[in-house]
């Protein structure tokens, strides 16, 4: 299983600021190993944020996504001390969910 992610989230003005840092190999299946193989794909296809039971984000990704992908953005709303839930799942069915506290 993956390494937890690490999210900050934070309310600024009327809107919460959430960043996230994905730990995950992100291959896009065209690179090849020392022996020539090419190497499978393996990426975060979906990501969920859910605040308070509401999807304030749903994201679809491909293999062109970095390695150890990083994610910023923000959603009106959110109060000091609300939980946000982060939800990946990757294309070999793999997912990873955690959760954060909104400072």
């Amino acid at each position: 299983m993956a390494d937890p992610m690490k999210i900050r989230a934070n309310v600024v003005g009327d809107s919460t600021e959430v960043k996230v840092l994905m730990s995950h190999e992100m291959e896009t299946g065209q690179r090849k190993d020392a022996q020539g193989k090419v190497i499978p794909a393996w990426f975060i296809q979906n990501v969920r944020v859910v605040h308070n039971d509401k999807v304030v984000l749903a994201a679809q990704w491909g293999p062109s996504v970095a390695k150890n992908p990083f994610l910023s953005f923000k959603f009106k709303g959110g109060a000091k001390g609300d939980k946000i839930r982060i939800t990946w799942v990757d294309n070999h069915n793999d997912t990873r969910t955690d959760e954060a506290t909104i400072a």
